[in-house]
């Protein structure tokens, strides 16, 4: 239940002509306190309530736990969510034995893109893309549930 993971923009759109599959997600936050963070996403036609708490100092790793929830019951926890909702899209590109998850994002983050990819561990190696640019891991801002209080559009 530690998931690792490291983020970074995007330098291109190239990922788009890789992408194995595209799914827009709405998601929403009933608690973004740094200590423990709840999700309720709408990932295509499926729902998920999430857990995540405090990342690490260097932001790698945090416990996150999920659990499949229907549609219905994730429209009805985003209507009493805190304001900010995210709207985005995500494009899953497989590179050699690693997924990259690119979230294109619209509304307030409209212009903003980036890049994730699990780990098994904080040192493992993996072939970084073309369209891959600066490493945003650790950084805060860059948080789904930060950018839902303080979006791309107002920095």
């Amino acid at each position: 239940m530690i998931e690792i993971e490291r983020k970074f923009l995007v330098a291109s759109n190239d990922f788009k002509q890789e992408a194995i599959r595209s799914t827009r997600i709405i998601q929403g936050f009933l608690n973004t306190d740094k200590e423990r963070t709840v999700r309720v996403r709408l990932k295509g036609d499926k729902g998920f309530l999430t857990v995540k708490g405090k990342s690490s100092n260097d932001g790698l790793s945090r416990f996150e736990w999920e659990k499949e929830i229907t549609d219905e019951e994730a429209k009805s926890l985003l209507n009493i969510c805190e304001s900010g909702v995210i709207d985005k899209i995500r494009y899953e590109v497989q590179v050699k034995n690693h997924i990259f998850e690119i979230d294109e994002f619209f509304g307030d983050n409209k212009g903003l893109i980036i890049a994730e990819v699990e780990l098994n561990s904080e040192h493992e190696t993996f072939v970084k893309p073309g369209w891959l640019g600066e490493e945003v891991t650790g950084d805060v801002k860059y948080y789904n549930s930060q950018l839902s209080k303080h979006p791309f559009c107002n920095w």
